[in-house]
């Protein structure tokens, strides 16, 4: 059983506490906020954990009632708080992106090293059942010539953005903004199936705070490419595609891989080859990284993909022209 502490309270929190409590490998043993009350209303949603609260992340970090901790703090505290964890020989579940930049990333993974312990980046896709369908059926497709993934989700803080507030999301202060949220699904999605690009050109449209609100990506790999279109202030409902010259995958909702249909083009008939997922799919990451913890994989395989990703997502940073306090660093 897995001793749990959790940083932030928000509704992602919630969501995998839910997920990793419902595996049967967790316990919720810790909850910091800085704020008292959130805490204590985050814990009464889980009565029965007992659950030990902090307002003091050092106190935390040196408590001994829990093995790993699961941070959803905004990007920018990402780093620190995962290092400061570690440090103390907890092993550390982050959200994804896990850090600010690729030197903040590779700086986080050394220090899992020096400490003997897991650091995962929580990128729930790459672990459901569907992306692995996906992977198995790739072959099927004959040579892959083009790929074109789409997350174009309307934030629910743009209007307060728009009335001059300044929300988290559109706050370069915190590392955020649309590719660094969303896009990075997209970005993360390739990486995962076909590795380090050859070359990367990204374009973005800015808010007046400095962060992108929309934007476009090409990742160019020896003979295909994969196209990228994100945004936090327009919606899509265009799926996903993976072009072969044999036939294409339609993934509907990337971040999910909620449904997979494969189109062979000597038929064009439609084949479903996905299953229905639960409806939280963080159940999946959860069950994971629990493994990684009993198995001790500190040099897991996924940290070359995280490692890629926020490489990847920093070169394209620099192009749009989108930088961050943490880039000062």
């Amino acid at each position: 059983m897995l001793r749990l502490a959790i940083i932030g309270t928000n509704w992602i929190t919630h969501k995998f506490v839910e997920a990793a409590l419902s595996t049967g490998l967790y316990q919720l043993k810790a909850i910091y906020s800085r704020n008292k009350d959130s805490a204590e209303t985050f814990a009464s949603k889980y009565p029965s954990e007992n659950s030990q609260l902090f307002s003091d992340l050092d106190s935390l970090a040196s408590s001994n009632s829990f093995d790993a901790v699961y941070i959803a703090s905004p990007n920018s505290l990402h780093a620190k708080q995962a290092m400061l964890f570690m440090n103390h020989g907890k092993h550390v579940i982050v959200e994804k992106p896990m850090a600010s930049n690729y030197i903040e990333a590779i700086q986080m993974f050394e220090c899992a090293k020096r400490n003997q312990v897991i650091l995962f980046e929580a990128f729930k896709t790459a672990y459901t059942p569907n992306f692995s369908i996906l992977k198995s059926e790739l072959h099927s497709l004959g040579k892959i010539r083009l790929a074109n993934l789409n997350f174009c989700q309307y934030s629910s803080r743009y209007p307060r953005y728009l009335a001059g507030e300044l929300p988290n999301t559109f706050n370069p202060v915190f590392s955020n903004g649309s590719l660094m949220d969303i896009g990075f699904y997209c970005v993360a999605f390739a990486i995962t199936l076909w590795g380090k690009p050859n070359h990367v050109v990204g374009q973005a449209i800015k808010l007046d705070t400095g962060v992108d609100g929309l934007g476009t990506a090409t990742l160019a790999f020896d003979d295909f490419l994969v196209n990228i279109q994100h945004s936090k202030i327009s919606n899509s409902y265009v799926p996903s595609e993976i072009q072969g010259e044999l036939g294409s995958l339609v993934i509907e909702h990337l971040s999910e891989c909620e449904s997979i249909t494969k189109i062979m083009r000597n038929t064009n008939k439609t084949q479903l080859i996905s299953n229905r997922h639960p409806d939280n799919t963080m159940i999946f990451e959860a069950s994971y990284f629990s493994e990684l913890v009993a198995n001790k994989h500190i040099n897991h395989d996924d940290i070359l993909r995280s490692l890629t990703t926020i490489e990847v997502i920093t070169a394209l940073r620099e192009q749009i022209g989108v930088t961050y306090q943490a880039d000062q660093n």
